[in-house]
């Protein structure tokens, strides 16, 4: 390259050393000139934002809903700035020209200079839709279309897409079509994904487009790009779709494990949404952090069951029994007969659907209403009676053995612990069944017994929550009492003409003394309910799984992410039957075919490796090839390969796959191939992958890990077997 080129390769927001044919001020003079724009309204913004949001800091807390506004506002304003800080002339994702000669640059959000001209659609706007789904078949009305690549803020890389024969004529050296995204895709990997939005293809924004209504699933074998769909459209959907914010319940990301959490972090926040909560399963439990996976099959067989769920309610029910018998009830008055029928009306006094240890306190609530109605002494009154009646230790005795406070942990507990009370809950298992469920000692929980422990939870509520607000009931009526009293004697000594004392019998000015309408504490993370759900590696969820999120979203809007061909325990059943048994109806498929991530040559030894035991699988076809075939080496070999590696290139990722005992480093990860499922990385060493185990779970287990390999795939045989 000549001095000219390099003088002309670097500019201030181009860096196109390695494509100085991409580098002609007559490809780029038109891009230099929007970005300067961009540049000058950013700095604009930024300066505006900083100043709204100092200006709203410094307001007045307020109370109520002033001071939720305010908070609201501060954290959308400090949002739009973290947004603005991360990503300056990055915020541009390419640009279209349209058949009538308009040009629109799309952008993460939306952007007006001072004057109110267009700088930035949003990628999520009608308006961006052809940037993402335009193709040669249907252009979307697109004469020509330039995607960007970034590096460290500038312009590295970009390439042309033309739709029109003009645009053809007049794309000159730029045009490479879509080799360059191609080779993109086996760019180096990192610990976190990616930031894939601008090469985003018309497969998958139509996907990530579709409407929230019903349960839509997309199915899609390795490589196909069903998580960078998942989180799009999440983050589409929160746009898109005014019924989906957070005050409306918001949107749930569920992923299949950790690693896979840390791995996708940084993407929603980089698409502008951070109000999207992502969990595990585990984590809608507060046991799940330490449970265990469940080594026997049978009990992880019978505990996936959805009906097992359902021996919750019949197993609370027995703690909600009005007793038979009659009871006289001492006040400072007079006696009161409590009978069995007023025991059984107070009973009934819950309204549907409330937790059964917040039901104790209007069953509570009714019976005094009974006990206060039946008294005749005529010399208390109602006040006095019922604090008569809260003191009294027969009556509070007797309700808490009917109606117990009861921990979610000792429910589920006892189900495993006391056959006779299983047989009852749950009278469809077998005498050998109960036998195998059976655990006594103490309550060490697994995987399988985290949805009946969420669940018994959800139907229970919180007893502690409960008990604090008996308490703070408590304490109100105390203080309210003592207030009374202090009001009635300041009213009985004012002499004054307008007897101002007396306003202090007013209900507002009362509750505003004795503190009344404190707000209550927010509820746990993850209990929901949310507007829309989005469910990643979905194939691998039992029954028993899928009733803990139907619960915390009564909508069913749900986004089901997976490949049925990677369910690690069998799915013999289509997506539309397993989801409307679990409970999910109007149901729409979305099948992804195009394999972008994983090179032809591992894809040639995966397939087979599936089909053998699932002939009907999903197998993606692959767009790219490495030129590297598939090595088998002997277990002596890895440590050279592995260096060899790490000296050849100070970038990319790499995972060992299968061997408990390697110790990683920063660079090579150590998983199991449950733990790999969801990632990627340039280089994968396979090891022992015969030790797996056979029939369906042992060829899932390697299918996935020979389909993480974005570069190169190494497969450690046996050691007598030697390298191949």
């Amino acid at each position: 390259m000549g001095a000219d080129d390099l003088t002309h390769a670097t500019t201030r927001a181009f860096d196109l050393h390695d494509h100085p044919a991409k580098a002609a001020p007559a490809l780029i003079a038109t891009d230099e000139e929007h970005f300067a724009a961009i540049e000058a309204s950013l700095e604009q913004t930024v300066a505006d934002l900083e100043e709204r949001l100092s200006d709203v800091r410094r307001q007045p807390g307020g109370s109520g809903q002033e001071a939720m506004d305010r908070d609201l506002e501060v954290h959308r304003l400090g949002a739009r700035l973290r947004m603005l800080r991360r990503y300056r002339l990055d915020l541009c994702l390419g640009r279209m020209v349209t058949t009538g000669g308009e040009t629109v640059h799309v952008g993460r959000f939306g952007l007006t200079d001072a004057a109110g001209r267009r700088l930035l659609v949003d990628w999520r706007s009608p308006a961006a839709e052809p940037f993402f789904g335009a193709t040669h078949g249907n252009p979307m009305g697109l004469a020509s279309r330039r995607r960007y690549r970034w590096t460290n803020g500038r312009v590295t890389d970009y390439w042309d897409e033309v739709f029109t024969a003009d645009a053809l004529a007049a794309a000159g050296a730029a045009l490479d079509d879509q080799s360059a995204f191609v080779a993109s895709l086996g760019s180096s990997r990192s610990e976190r994904m990616r930031d894939v939005l601008a090469t985003i293809q018309a497969d998958q924004d139509a996907i990530i487009r579709a409407g929230s209504r019903g349960t839509l699933v997309v199915d899609g074998g390795p490589g196909t790009g069903k998580t960078v769909v998942a989180l799009h459209r999440a983050a589409y959907l929160l746009y898109a779709d005014p019924r989906l914010g957070d005050r409306r319940g918001g949107v749930l990301f569920v992923g299949p494990h950790e690693p896979y959490l840390a791995y996708v972090a940084d993407v929603l926040p980089s698409l502008g949404e951070e109000g999207v909560r992502t969990c595990t399963v585990r984590n809608l439990v507060g046991e799940g952090a330490a449970a265990t996976a469940e080594t026997d099959p049978e009990v992880a067989r019978l505990k996936a069951d959805a009906a097992m769920v359902g021996a919750v309610e019949p197993a609370v029910r027995l703690y909600e029994q009005p007793p038979a018998e009659g009871m006289v009830v001492e006040t400072d008055w007079a006696d009161v007969w409590l009978s069995p029928g007023d025991w059984a009306e107070a009973f009934g006094a819950p309204d549907p659907g409330t937790p059964h240890n917040e039901a104790r306190d209007q069953v509570w609530d009714a019976l005094l209403d009974i006990l206060v109605d039946k008294h005749e002494a005529t010399e208390a009154t109602e006040d006095q009676l019922r604090r008569s009646l809260r003191r009294n230790d027969d009556v509070v005795d007797a309700l808490t053995r009917a109606w117990p406070m009861i921990e979610a942990t000792d429910l589920v507990g006892d189900l495993w612990e006391v056959p006779a009370y299983l047989r009852h809950c749950a009278p469809w298992l077998s005498p050998d069944e109960v036998r195998v469920l059976r655990r006594p000692g103490p309550q060490v929980w697994t995987t399988a017994d985290l949805p009946l422990l969420d669940a018994a939870r959800a139907r229970l509520g919180d007893p502690a929550a409960a008990r604090a607000r008996r308490r703070q009931e408590a304490a109100a009526a105390r203080e309210k009492e003592e207030m009374d009293r202090v009001v009635d004697h300041l009213v009985a000594s004012d002499d004054s003409d307008m007897m101002i004392m007396s306003m202090l019998r007013g209900a507002d000015l009362r509750d505003a003394l004795t503190g009344d309408g404190q707000q209550a504490a927010d509820p746990d993370r993850y209990a929901g309910p949310f507007a829309h759900v989005v469910v990643d590696e979905a194939q691998e969820l039992t029954d028993a799984e899928w009733q803990m999120l139907l619960r915390r979203c009564p909508s069913r809007s749900f986004t089901v992410v997976g490949d049925r061909a990677q369910a690690r325990h069998g799915f013999t059943e289509s997506w539309t039957e397993r989801l409307e048994r679990v409970g999910l109806h109007d149901i729409d498929l979305a099948s992804l075919t195009v394999n972008y991530r994983t090179p032809a040559e591992v894809m040639e030894v995966a397939a087979p490796v599936i089909r053998a035991v699932l002939p009907d699988a999903n197998v993606p076809t692959s767009v790219r090839s490495t030129g590297t075939p598939v090595e088998h080496v002997r277990p002596e070999d890895v440590a050279e390969i592995l260096g060899q590696w790490e000296a050849a290139t100070d970038e990319g990722i790499a995972c060992v796959i299968g061997d408990p005992s390697f110790e990683a480093t920063p660079r090579v990860r150590s998983l199991s191939p449950e733990h790999a499922k969801g990632l990627e990385f340039d280089l994968v060493v396979l090891v022992r992958p015969d030790r797996f185990g056979t029939g369906v779970e042992g060829a899932v287990d390697r299918y996935v890990a020979m389909t993480r390999a974005t570069q190169r795939l190494v497969v450690v045989e046996a050691a007598s077997e030697g390298s191949r």
